[in-house]
């Protein structure tokens, strides 16, 4: 039987968390405590009392609060692996569906509530801005790349720009419209009227859709 030394164990004799495992109960704890108060109420006090830490342990990976608020919201927008069902229009469907989930999530108003109240740092709120869009260009980008070797889509179609037209008309759906929510047919007009014509090859497009993506079209 192994026994503890009294290095591994914090000053309250729990056992020391390290590494990963610390920096991610401090990045959840500032996710927390951003979806709860805010920024302008977040602290470091806050933080390391909620992740049962000390604050010295959060300034050695993070400077400033400012600092940490961007890496709770890198924590929040860490994407699942992109789907891969052998079908683009099941992709691209399960992609845009699981944007909409993300978007009207209580993390998905983090952006929003740093974008508002980190005004005096711009350069910290584009960071964060950067790093959602960097993530949902990588998930869309290895769909289509997928889709182009199976020969479902247009190689023309592995552009940023095009790669996140569908994701960019649902974001329009929330800033633009004001929607709290969007409905599942909005998600499939979207895909079948907008995207898939977009970057599907030409043979693809002009197929008839089965009765199924029919269906799916008209609910």
């Amino acid at each position: 039987m192994t026994v503890s030394t009294r290095s591994d164990r914090d000053p309250r004799g729990r056992p020391r968390r390290r590494g990963t495992v610390l920096e991610q109960a401090i990045l959840q704890a500032a996710l927390d405590e951003l979806t709860e108060v805010g920024y302008t109420g977040l602290t470091i006090d806050r933080v390391a009392a909620r992740a049962r830490t000390n604050k010295t342990a959060i300034y050695r990976r993070w400077p400033s609060r400012a600092a940490l608020a961007v890496a709770a919201h890198r924590h929040a927008t860490t994407a699942e692996d992109p789907p891969d069902t052998g079908d683009l229009r099941a992709d691209v469907l399960a992609l845009l569906r699981g944007a909409a989930r993300r978007i009207s999530s209580p993390q998905g108003d983090i952006l929003h509530i740093l974008a508002a109240e980190m005004g005096n740092e711009p350069d910290l709120i584009r960071e964060a801005r950067d790093q959602m869009l960097d993530t949902s260009l990588t998930r869309w980008l290895t769909v289509l790349g997928r889709a182009v070797a199976r020969g479902q889509a247009r190689p023309e179609a592995l552009s940023p720009r095009i790669a996140t037209v569908a994701v960019d008309l649902l974001r329009h759906e929330y800033l633009i419209r004001g929607a709290d929510t969007i409905a599942d047919h909005t998600i499939t007009e979207i895909v079948d009227t907008i995207y898939l014509p977009l970057v599907q090859t030409h043979s693809d497009t002009d197929k008839p859709k089965t009765r199924r993506e029919s269906a799916d079209a008209e609910e």
